[in-house]
């Protein structure tokens, strides 16, 4: 599952109104705008989970009702209301909308509808604009689902992470094995034309028979789109610790790799493209539009604790605590806990971590002499593409993607 990461970084202060510098509004109207809307709830923590969420447990007695998801809709749509002053006469209407979390479907349907009008009000939406919701399977059925398709959602991504029991129970996931596939199932009797299915490989005590099995049922409950990442230990986590105390083993990056080549040779198989190195779907509709704003640099909102933003060159972030989030609010404050702006060389640098990800790649032009000159040792060595190179573009190669990050760091310089 997606979600916010719990340690928030340094930055200037907010303005108490939340106003943007008017240079970030510049030029608004050619680029992007989506929302990302974070519920923070979660039925019970899971063992390598390092998002900002919170259990029913973690809430009591730190905040009472203002932390409660009861209510939880309401304080969200007052800050859905704060962008649109925030943004003034800004004309755009909202391209891509993506509830993510801890677990938003521990909402009722009806918030998480609710919460879509607003930003339908206060905005509007484009012609076939992508909502999504992620979900866990165990907190969805079949009437939920029509509920959300019927309120506007066309787009659902289910935590599906193994179809084995005893990788479920290392991650301490919830739902059995088999209940993802129903799920995808029941989203297209419900009427969604698109959803997903996460997983995650490398879970301490797969195997390759463990992961290829997961790809396989993944594949056969008939999504249009697959994520697969592999599973990062944070420091912090319950997972962390159980390792540290020899409970279960670690993972190491020989095995991450021989994973991913295993996800790419089913999945391509399969009917499956790549867009994004951890990312595939059946088409280019499949793919999910929202995170391809966030890859190509475009404007989001994001509203909730922990939420982060991004408007014209602008970076934001929420409070973490839902608390905290909530008083500011109702006090008529940003919930915005510190920004930065980015100088022309942080969002060049961006750029090319970013779009270098992505199937179409990067353009050459970003790169400096002596990244111009590593891009050209990745192509000799077969990590980026030489076609593509020689068009102007850095796409990497397969084994380009299993090298991602090192290469990236010699784009960079």
């Amino acid at each position: 599952m997606g979600g916010m990461p719990s340690v928030l970084p340094d930055g200037d202060p907010m303005p108490e109104n939340g106003a943007l510098p008017t240079a970030a509004l510049a030029g608004a109207g050619d680029r992007p705008l989506g929302f990302y809307l974070h519920v923070p709830y979660c039925a019970s923590r899971c063992g390598y989970c390092d998002f900002n969420t919170y259990t029913a447990s973690e809430l009591r007695g730190s905040g009472g009702a203002p932390a409660s998801r009861d209510n939880y809709a309401d304080t969200l749509i007052e800050e859905i209301r704060l962008a649109r002053k925030v943004l003034g006469d800004d004309p755009r209407a909202v391209e891509t909308v993506f509830v993510g979390g801890g677990t938003p479907t521990l909402l009722a349907a009806g918030d998480l509808v609710r919460m879509l009008g607003a930003i339908r009000d206060e905005f509007g939406l484009v012609d076939g604009a992508e909502v999504t919701t992620e979900a866990n399977p165990e907190s969805v059925n079949p009437r939920y689902l029509a509920e959300l398709r019927e309120g506007g959602f066309n787009r659902v991504s289910f935590g599906m992470q193994s179809a084995k029991q005893h990788v479920l129970r290392v991650l301490d996931r919830q739902h059995t094995p088999g209940r993802p596939e129903a799920c995808v199932a029941e989203a297209r009797v419900a009427g969604f034309d698109h959803v997903n299915l996460d997983l995650i490989y490398g879970t301490p005590g797969e195997t390759d028979d463990d992961w290829r099995a997961s790809l396989d049922a993944a594949i056969g409950a008939g999504p249009d789109h697959v994520s697969a990442y592999a599973l990062i230990v944070e420091e912090g986590t319950q997972l962390a610790r159980r390792i540290r105390r020899g409970e279960v083993p670690m993972t190491d990056d020989d095995v991450h790799a021989d994973r991913y080549l295993i996800a790419e040779e089913r999945l391509a198989a399969a009917g499956f493209a790549w867009y994004e190195v951890s990312n595939w779907a059946t088409s280019v509709a499949g793919r999910c539009r929202h995170n391809e704003l966030y890859w190509r640099g475009a404007d989001w909102w994001g509203a909730g604790p922990g939420a982060h933003s991004h408007v014209g060159g602008v970076r934001w972030w929420n409070v973490k605590h839902p608390g905290a989030y909530a008083q500011a609010l109702g006090e008529g404050r940003t919930p915005g806990a510190g920004r930065e702006v980015l100088a022309d060389e942080d969002r060049r640098v961006e750029r090319i971590l970013l779009e270098l990800r992505l199937v179409e790649g990067c353009p050459l032009d970003l790169l400096k002499p002596a990244g111009a000159a590593a891009a050209a040792r990745a192509v000799r060595d077969g990590l980026l593409e030489g076609g593509p190179y020689a068009d102007g573009r850095a796409v990497l190669t397969l084994r380009g993607r299993l090298l991602a990050d090192a290469v990236v760091r010699d784009l960079v310089d």
